[in-house]
């Protein structure tokens, strides 16, 4: 159930096409979780500044739920290293221009199937 969304600069033209499944699957890596339950959301050629200059620069939200292990003050680190690693590897953001917040989403706040995940996991 992680999810990973990605806001960047970089022009959609230089964004591999399979960046949202190679996040899915950096996520999975991370928090050894199935890549089947990872979603990932790339925003390419959004109008951002940091610093106050237009260099490559990201924004990410990752939410996932601290009672099944995916958020923590370790786990953070992890993910963090891991998707920092990756995106300058495939998209050249430095890593002093990347920013991810984390969430700890509650069981009752995230719904799927047609239910929450309160009613799935039970707590």
């Amino acid at each position: 159930m992680p999810y990973f969304c990605l806001e960047t600069n970089v022009p959609d033209e230089k964004i591999p096409a399979d960046l949202p499944a190679k996040l899915c699957e950096v996520m999975a890596e991370s928090s050894a979780k199935p890549l089947d339950v990872c979603c990932a959301s790339v925003t390419g050629g959004v109008k951002m500044s940091w610093g106050g200059n237009n260099e490559p620069a990201a924004l990410a939200t990752f939410v996932g739920l601290a009672a099944i292990g995916v958020i923590g003050v370790e786990e953070n680190k992890k993910h963090t290293k891991a998707f920092t690693d990756y995106l300058t590897k495939s998209i050249g953001i430095r890593a002093d221009r990347i920013y991810i917040t984390f969430i700890d989403a509650k069981t009752s706040g995230l719904g799927s199937k047609g239910t929450t995940y309160h009613e799935i996991y039970g707590f």
